[in-house]
Order: structure tokens, then C-alpha cells, then sequence
């Protein structure tokens, strides 16, 4: 199944750019994508809006600026000023798609003019260092997987693995935007309050149980006003795009803290973002139906019921560890997981229909992260609290070393790609996090 009414040229696989690592099968940055994002060059100068396209980045107001984006509504054009990409997210989909078509236009093998003149707007991406993508005004992390839900619940609670409203709610809890970080920014291992097995009372010192979560998240589009709900099946028209999310976990905190209010200090420490969004739009020929909830499952609540569209991501998400010793014997990271966002039990669609269900005002920008995705199999497992069995069945790495959970020096690496017969691959870069030692 794909996004037919989004599906145009722009996604014919049979087009080219005559920016060669384009072409390149691998990359996935090729034209049909086109992920945007904020970034800066690092010899200087302030941040730009960027187009990625094979292993460049195109400065979109410098194109704007010589009048090579015709056809592109004007409160577009003035978006790509920035700041962030917040202003751009703030446009309707149709002005977007504009600026999309225009973009395959100028970056294809006809462009209206010629590739040297265009070459002046286009860096190499190691010479960007790229930032956040928008000025996050509100971060919302869900627990949409139920494979997730229900394997950490067994950990904690065996004979109740999975509480009643988890089938009835997508669940969520909302997350600290100031320590929200791009890729490869290095994460600092947090103190906290814990209490360990068997002892007396609890203890404050350096997290001993560090992991990482294989998590999307999906970016504002246009908002809501205050008091106002979105339906589900209009949902979509709020959102812009996705993003690989890496919500950093202090296991031994959380679990000393999450009763009765749920996640905090376990949670707020960090989280990594990949500085590319892929746009809706591109996403297009990659959507499939949602999850089949298994028979015996209750509906959702009508105003949560799944229209016709298809409400799923067909993204394939994978999770490498690679130690500082590897690093050092020349050694590959190691993958820990491979999942499908399509195994999430609650889609996006729903999450935002929820949100706004009680007149919550999403804005342009907000993050709304799907929390760890997780899949039925056993190598679809999103974080190492769920790998290792809570740290009891510990990871053995091509070093020779085991990990329960994370140790100083150790860093993750998240990617995600889509990939369906008669369309391009396309990803979504790479969210890359190294664990620091705690400072005292």
C-alpha cells in the first residue's frame, strides 16, 4: 500500500541527479527524498535551511535568492530564513509539496539552469555541522509498541505484564525539550537517586544501567488552536516528517522513581535526534496499513478509530553498539536490534487524535516520539533493558566483552530506511550517541 494521493513524479525511480552520489543505490539521500534540515557551515556563518541530497546539503535560501524556485507560494519562500525549520513546518502540505517539486527540479539531470551555478549553494555534508532541526517548543514521548510494553512488564510484573488501558489509550508522557541534542552530540552518564536490589534505602550516585531506545519521532506541522481537537483522519495534516529518536534511559533511576508519576530525571538527561527530516511527502510510497490488532483486542474508541488511509510507516530501524575497544581493534559496530515502525500497536495519526483529544494545542515543531519500537521477534528487540532481559541474559560483543547495559565510551548508532519494489530506497541518516563518563 502506498500514499496515493501524494504519489507524483517526484517519486519516479527512474529519475536522476546530476549530483552523482545521488545515484548511488546505498545513499539514503537519493533525489526522491530530499529530507530538510538546519545546519551550518563550519567555517563559519549562521545556520541555514538545508535540502540533503547524496553527500551534499543545499542551502535552500541561496537557491531562493537567485530565483531558481519558481512555482514555490511565497510564505514558503520566506520560511526558508528560518529560524529552524519551524516557519516551513508552519506551511500547509500543498506549499510544501511546491518547494519538493521544485528542489527535484533544480537537483535532477534538467535543471533550468546550469549545474556549475548551482554547485555554489551546495556543501559537502562532513563540511555542515548540523543542529536540531526545529525550535522544539514541546516534546511528547509515547509507549506505542505493545511487543515493548508487554516485555518490560514481564520484567517488573510477570503476572500482569500489561495494564488494562494500554489497548484503550496510547500512552505517553511528556519529556524535557531543553536537553533534547542532534546527533552525534556526546551524552553525559547521569547521576541519580536509585535503589538497588536488597538494599536498605536508596543510594545518589552515577547511573549503573544506562540504555539507549530505538524511537521515532514525527514533527509538527501545522497546529491547533487552544481548545480545539483534531480527528483522526485528518491528523496527517499536522504533520511534516520523521526523525530518528534515541530517548536515553537510566534504568535503575527510572525504576526507583517511575511510582506513582511515571519517567523523570530517568528520562530528561538526554535525547538525540537525527538532524534530517524526512518529509511526509517522501514518505509517501512507503505507507502501509495499520497494525492488525490480534482478534480478542478492543476497537478503539470511535474518535481513535483508523479511517481508510493507510495509517503505518513501512520504516526498517536498526540499532549498532560499537565499544571503545572495538573502535580501536578496526572492528565494526555490532547490531543489537532490527525492527518495523509498522509493528507499532497505536499509529501517529492516533497520538496526535489523542493530544489534541482534551484541546491541546500541538504547535509547529513539537515532537511527538513513539517511544521504544519493538517487533515480535526476538532480534526486533528496541533497547538493552528488553535484549538482555533486564540485564540478565547479557550481550557478547564481536570484541570478546558482554554488555548488560551501557559503559562509558560505548556508542550507539540508529538508522532507519524505507525499501518497496518499483521505488527508490530512501533513509533517514543516522542518530549516533557516545556515552561520557559522569562528571563529578
Amino acid at each position: 500500500m502506498t500514499d496515493a494521493n501524494l504519489l507524483d513524479d517526484t517519486h519516479d525511480p527512474a529519475r536522476t541527479s546530476w549530483v552523482e552520489s545521488a545515484n548511488d543505490p546505498s545513499t539514503d539521500f537519493p533525489l526522491q527524498n530530499l529530507p530538510l534540515g538546519w545546519g551550518q557551515a563550519r567555517r563559519g556563518g549562521p545556520p541555514r535551511v538545508l535540502a540533503a541530497i547524496g553527500d551534499r546539503a543545499l542551502d535552500l535560501a541561496g537557491v531562493r535568492d537567485e530565483g531558481w524556485l519558481a512555482g514555490v507560494p511565497p510564505e514558503v519562500l520566506e520560511a526558508l530564513d528560518g529560524p529552524w525549520l519551524n516557519p516551513l513546518m508552519a506551511c500547509l502540505p500543498d506549499d510544501r509539496r511546491a518547494l519538493r517539486r521544485a528542489l527535484a527540479d533544480l537537483l535532477g539531470t534538467r535543471p533550468p539552469v546550469p549545474p556549475q551555478r548551482i554547485e555554489v549553494h551546495l556543501l559537502p555534508a562532513e563540511a555542515v555541522e548540523m543542529l536540531v532541526p526545529a525550535s522544539v517548543g514541546d516534546y511528547t514521548d509515547f509507549y506505542a509498541s505493545v511487543f515493548h510494553a508487554e516485555r518490560v512488564g514481564r520484567l517488573f510484573r510477570p503476572d500482569n505484564p500489561l495494564l488494562p488501558n494500554y489497548k484503550h489509550v496510547p500512552i505517553g508522557y511528556h519529556g524535557r525539550v531543553s536537553s533534547i541534542v542532534a546527533s552525534p552530540a556526546g551524552i553525559v552518564r547521569p547521576f541519580g537517586q536509585t535503589c538497588p536490589e536488597g538494599a536498605s534505602g536508596p543510594r545518589f550516585g552515577p547511573s549503573a544501567r544506562l540504555d539507549f531506545e530505538l524511537e521515532v519521532g514525527l514533527l509538527i506541522g501545522p497546529g491547533n488552536v487552544l481548545g480545539g481537537r483534531v480527528p483522526v483522519d485528518r491528523a496527517e495534516e499536522h504533520a511534516f516528517g520523521l526523525c530518528l529518536v534515541n530517548d536515553w534511559s537510566a534504568r535503575d533511576i527510572q525504576q526507583w522513581e517511575y511510582q506513582p508519576l511515571g519517567p523523570f530525571l530517568a528520562k530528561s538527561f538526554a535525547t538525540s535526534v537525527s538532524p534530517w527530516v524526512v518529509t511526509l511527502e517522501a514518505l509517501a510510497p512507503f505507507r502501509v496499513p495499520a497494525f492488525a490488532r490480534p482478534p480478542g483486542d478492543p476497537a478503539p474508541l470511535p474518535y481513535l478509530q483508523p479511517g481508510p488511509a493507510p495509517g503505518g510507516f513501512d520504516v526498517t530501524l536498526e540499532a549498532r553498539l560499537s565499544s571503545q575497544a572495538m573502535r580501536e581493534q578496526g572492528l565494526e559496530p555490532a547490531r543489537v536490534t532490527r525492527s518495523r515502525l509498522a509493528n507499532l500497536y497505536w499509529t501517529f495519526a492516533q497520538m496526535i487524535a489523542h493530544h489534541t483529544s482534551n484541546g491541546c494545542n500541538l504547535r509547529p515543531g513539537d515532537l511527538l516520539a513513539s517511544g521504544t519500537v519493538s517487533g515480535p521477534d526476538e532480534e526486533a528487540r528496541g533497547c538493552l533493558l528488553e535484549a538482555t532481559l533486564g540485564g540478565r541474559k547479557p550481550l557478547r560483543l564481536p570484541s570478546g566483552q558482554v554488555r548488560r547495559f551501557l559503559e562509558d565510551g560505548d556508542e550507539v548508532v540508529l538508522t532507519g530506511y524505507c525499501e518497496r519494489e518499483g521505488f527508490r530506497r530512501i533513509g533517514l541518516g543516522e542518530c549516533r550517541g557516545r556515552i561520557q563518563p559522569a562528571r563529578p
